[in-house]
């Protein structure tokens, strides 16, 4: 099983491709080479840093965008997507401007503004362990994760929505669709817990 890991300069890329080894991939190609991409069984886009930019830079590799689609889309390849790499997959980011995302999830990509029961401001970003509470049928298990975000996907279809962590309101924790699945922490950061979601996504037959 070759499990690509999406080279764009904007993920932890390292981090990312241990904990997947640790899960049990066998084979991890970090690349943005589309001609790679043809031929992953699994494809893992991590995102670090604002909506934007990883946006941007993902377009600026030739041919990225279009294998991208054509591996997910078409041959229906499992996908992951990590922190930003989930947040790409929504319509549109509204971070420092509006700009389009790949457009598989309905939705948009929205600073939070959360407050807690006594009206009080809570602190952005939201930085350390959170409960994720999954909902319906999806490779998201109960658990603590690990979060770094300011920004949260608010998804048109609830339907879409495979988990939430509770920040002063419900916020998106992942998103699963067909096969593609997002998670808003960070699954190798996550210790246990994270490297258990990895190892049922490698296992996933969608």
């Amino acid at each position: 099983m070759a499990v690509v890991l999406i080279d764009y300069g904007a993920g932890n890329l390292r981090s990312a491709a241990k904990a997947l080894e640790a899960a049990g991939a066998a084979e991890v190609h970090v690349s943005a080479d589309p001609v790679e991409l043809a031929a992953a069984d699994r494809i893992v886009l991590p995102g670090v840093g604002a909506f934007g930019a990883c946006a941007s830079a993902l377009r600026a590799v030739p041919g990225l965008e279009d294998a991208l689609n054509e591996a997910v889309l078409v041959r229906r390849v499992p996908f992951l997507g990590i922190c930003v790499g989930m947040q790409l997959m929504a319509d549109e980011g509204h971070e420092f401007g509006v700009h389009k995302g790949l457009g598989w999830v309905r939705g948009a990509v929205q600073r939070m503004a959360p407050v807690d029961a006594a009206g009080h401001r809570l602190k952005i970003p939201q930085i350390g362990w959170n409960e994720v509470v999954p909902g319906g049928n999806t490779l998201v298990a109960g658990g603590y994760a690990y979060f770094v975000h300011s920004y949260a996907i608010e998804a048109a279809d609830p339907g879409d929505i495979a988990a939430t962590c509770d920040y002063g309101a419900p916020i998106v924790a992942a998103v699963q669709r067909d096969n593609m699945l997002g998670v808003q922490f960070h699954p190798e950061k996550s210790q246990g817990y994270g490297l258990e979601l990895l190892a049922r996504w490698l296992a996933w037959r969608p």
